[in-house]
């Protein structure tokens, strides 16, 4: 069964005059869209950022400057470029002087270390990579090969851009601006095998799928978007600050989520959107408890709050909209394709599920074996297709070949089936994806780093329910001698310090339980399943 949006039965009309851009008109690249906005309204505030707003004009000489800087690194057009920076105005000055330059731009995650950051810049090739100047030490290893550029402040030189009102500013024109089938953006995500593989985005993807959302959630100059989602991440960077360019509207950056602050600002009337994890929703929650107990205070006015990177409880969903006065809307999206799902911004948003394909895109479920479309209320692969959907994996034409069928359809690798009435639900992961606080977590990566130990024969990783976090990250080992508990505690201790020093913190395990061996089936595969089963029961 193949679904496409209601949306698509109707013409795509601009909800306000000053936004035109659609499905069926999106710019060649988000960066025309964020020149033209400066071009018209170089005085309207587009970020704000601890206290210091900043206008587009400023916005775009920060960018115009990282753009100078460049060539002088010995940056060539089409070469790849990391970024290796935490939310600042310095992100953004930086991903759009890239982008200005003629670059790509490599993602990469702040809590990234060795091995992560080892294999990304060597596999994407990157030569410069821009970091602020408290980051520089983990990239120290890799300066032989890769320059570092140290940013001088953290507002990526906007506190030096004196003007404003872009008096005197020579704007880029289009044929400066990249090509819309130029890459865009390299954004590596992890595969089974625990090799992460980069994600090849033109600037036509980005475009199509920004211009989608700001269709579908009526995004308009007039919205301030709170944004506490790292900007390394496609769900904060894709969906908040690429919207935002296109909107024309004000983003108001928070270098990360502190459930008080973000509290205090959503009452306070000056934001209209928030994008957030389930894990952010239960915080605010939690926050809302304590500060209005007795839930006197009067609901937030924005206009709309969305969930994704992780399935939204049910039971999370009710009492949000119990407190804050309206239902989340719950998206699904990937890394390879951005936004692909949405609940509707008018009608029903169906608790447990992700709603709709995005106007001008499609999805279906087809069945795992046979591959062919299934009936609704059947189980089977997501799929979905559209000019969002990436071109491919970074020199992996084996990994691209196997993610796409004949018809261009891209194998999400997810499961789940749709109601008769078009509404879909994610119903697990084919892969053997952990989803931990909004951050993807893939086992073997995990495993790998255990099993460097020398006081490990085996590992298995796996998540395991949790209430805060959706789940949480357990590793099941066996050592080669027999422990007793307090050897085993104290191994326990090392094994979690040694993935924290060589992955992000959140890959870490936060529960080490010992085993005589782990169950396998005929061909020596580790049955997991068995494994989540006998913790899960032993839990109870």
């Amino acid at each position: 069964m193949n679904v496409s949006s209601p949306l698509d039965k109707r013409p795509y009309l601009p909800y306000d005059h000053r936004m035109h851009y659609s499905p069926d008109n999106p710019p060649p690249s988000v960066l025309h869209a964020f020149v033209e906005t400066c071009r018209r309204t170089p005085s309207k505030p587009c970020l704000s950022f601890e206290g210091q707003t900043y206008t587009y004009a400023q916005v775009y000489g920060a960018a115009r400057a990282y753009q100078s800087y460049l060539p002088d690194m010995g940056m060539l057009p089409g070469d790849r470029v990391a970024l290796y920076l935490a939310n600042s105005p310095a992100f953004l000055a930086a991903y759009l002087g890239i982008w200005m330059a003629g670059g790509t731009v490599v993602l990469i995650n702040t809590q990234y270390r060795q091995v992560e950051l080892h294999h990304i810049l060597s596999d994407s090739g990157a030569r410069i990579c821009i970091t602020d100047a408290n980051s520089t030490a983990p990239l120290a290893p890799f300066a032989e090969h890769v320059f570092v550029y140290a940013a001088g402040n953290p507002d990526g030189h906007l506190t030096s851009a004196d003007d404003p009102q872009g008096r005197g500013v020579r704007w880029h024109t289009p044929d400066e601006l990249p090509a819309p089938d130029s890459l865009a953006l390299l954004a590596y995500t992890s595969g089974t095998t625990g090799r992460s593989k980069g994600a090849m985005l033109t600037h036509r993807n980005l475009a199509a799928n920004s211009a989608a959302v700001t269709t579908a959630w009526h995004w308009t100059a007039d919205d301030t978007l709170l944004l506490t989602l790292p900007l390394f991440h496609i769900h904060g960077l894709g969906v908040g600050i690429h919207g935002t360019f296109l909107a024309g509207s004000t983003v108001d950056l928070r270098r990360r989520f502190d459930a008080a602050a973000v509290y205090d600002t959503l009452s306070n009337g000056d934001v209209t959107l928030f994008f957030g994890v389930p894990t952010m929703y239960t915080r605010l929650l939690a926050e809302a408890a304590q500060c209005d107990p007795h839930g006197t205070r009067p609901a937030p006015p924005l206009r709309l709050f969305v969930s994704g990177s992780a399935p939204l409880n049910p039971h999370t969903f009710a009492a949000f909209e119990q407190r804050f006065g309206q239902p989340i809307l719950e998206r699904y999206g990937m890394t390879e394709t951005g936004m692909n799902l949405t609940n509707p911004y008018h009608g029903e948003r169906r608790p447990g599920t992700v709603g709709q394909p995005f106007p001008g895109q499609e999805a279906r479920i087809v069945d795992i074996q046979t591959r062919q479309p299934v009936p609704p209320e059947t189980e089977g692969e997501i799929q979905v297709r559209g000019p969002h959907v990436f071109q491919g994996y970074w020199q992996r034409p084996d990994a691209t070949a196997a993610a796409f069928d004949s018809d261009g359809w891209f194998n999400t690798g997810d499961l789940g089936w749709v109601s008769s009435d078009g509404y879909f639900t994610i119903a697990g992961r084919a892969r053997e994806l952990i989803i931990t606080g909004g951050y993807n977590v893939y086992p073997r990566e995990v495993e790998e780093v255990l099993l460097t130990h020398p006081a490990l024969s085996e590992a298995a990783v796996l998540g395991l329910p949790d209430t805060d976090l959706g789940e949480q990250v357990v590793a099941v080992v066996v050592a080669r001698t027999t422990l007793d508990a307090a050897a085993q505690h104290a191994l326990a201790t090392e094994l979690i310090a040694l993935c924290r020093e060589q992955l992000a913190a959140y890959k870490k395990p936060r529960q080490v339980r010992f085993v005589a061996e782990l169950p396998r089936n005929a061909l020596g595969k580790v049955q997991k399943h068995l494994l989540a089963q006998h913790l899960s029961s032993s839990a109870g």
